[in-house]
């Protein structure tokens, strides 16, 4: 938990993925557009990426990729983040958490 705790720490948003995972790069593509620069995290090709999987599971990332971390908040996966940008919320929070400057 405490590896998760300062991976997310780094940047205002936080991807944690897999390569293979196609909604993981939906939820990174939708970001970059935002013109927001992520900290992706490909849990598949890090060091002790099965550790920092069973960590986010811990903490109620089911399914654990994509788990998106904003301002160091686990916000959820890709049906939350679809869910407040279809509410038009996402943009207000990333600018909140220093993501986005427009």
């Amino acid at each position: 938990m405490d590896r998760v705790s300062k991976m997310v720490s780094e940047k205002p948003v936080v991807i944690f993925s897999k390569s293979s995972c196609c909604m993981s790069h939906t939820i990174r593509s939708l970001f970059c557009d935002f013109g927001v620069n992520p900290m992706v995290y490909e849990l598949d090709e890090i060091s002790r990426g099965r550790e920092v999987e069973q960590a986010l599971s811990r903490l109620g990332c089911n399914p654990t990729v994509p788990a998106v971390f904003i301002g160091g908040e686990f916000v959820g996966g890709a049906n939350e983040i679809m869910s407040l940008h279809l509410k038009r919320s996402l943009k207000p929070m990333l600018k909140r958490a220093g993501a986005l400057w427009v």
